[in-house]
């Protein structure tokens, strides 16, 4: 029953990410279900108002140092359709990048810029945990990126987070909180509700 009860909480923490086709998460080690829910939404919206994919690598993979991001690329090449631009979050060697598939996609957005907004979140000094903050530079930098690519092609987001830490932090918090209280229901909350309603009955 308990392994019954985990599944549905999983498949109801996911189940919304089942409804896009697209999926702009290629590699994933790091990023929690709600947040690969919001950068999904993000990237759907690029693709539909600007035709752009985004993606996302999010991975332990080691970067040595003189291994090119672009080279890396080549072992997703099955995983990705033109146009793209991918960014590529590498925490194992302080690795963070962006690859576009051609060079006019490299002038819709500025990558200092994108990446300093990724970097800046781990470097911060809190009380978020590392797995958090690579969370949040992930979701923060790709949300970056895309404004950025939107607003050169002349549209507007309305999926897309401010470039802020702290108000990212808190939109990854409630996203989190949401889904604790999903589990919560599904574990504690309902079988409470249903003893207390068959106990009426009787």
């Amino acid at each position: 029953m308990n392994i019954a009860r985990v599944r549905f909480a999983l498949l109801a923490v996911l189940f919304p990410l089942f409804l896009y086709s697209y999926s702009p998460i290629i590699k994933n080690e790091l990023l929690k279900p709600e947040v690969e829910l919001k950068i999904t939404q993000i990237g759907t919206e690029l693709l539909d108002k600007c035709g752009i994919n985004g993606y996302i690598i999010a991975t332990n993979d080691p970067f040595p140092r003189g291994y090119s991001m672009t080279e890396y690329l080549k072992n997703f090449g099955d995983s990705l359709s033109e146009p793209y631009i991918v960014f590529v979050f590498a925490p194992h060697d302080k690795r963070v990048g962006i690859v576009a598939s051609s060079k006019e996609l490299e002038n819709l957005y500025d990558e200092s810029s994108v990446e300093d907004a990724a970097i800046g979140v781990v470097a911060t000094h809190d009380s978020n945990t590392l797995e958090d903050k690579y969370n949040i530079a992930i979701l923060q930098g790709f949300s970056e990126l895309a404004d950025q690519v939107a607003h050169a092609k002349g549209v507007m987001m309305i999926n897309t987070i401010p470039n802020d830490t702290k108000q990212v932090v808190h939109v990854l918090q409630y996203i989190i909180y949401i889904g604790s209280l999903l589990v919560f229901w599904i574990f504690i909350g309902r079988p409470i509700f249903l003893r207390i309603k068959n106990g009426r009955k009787k």
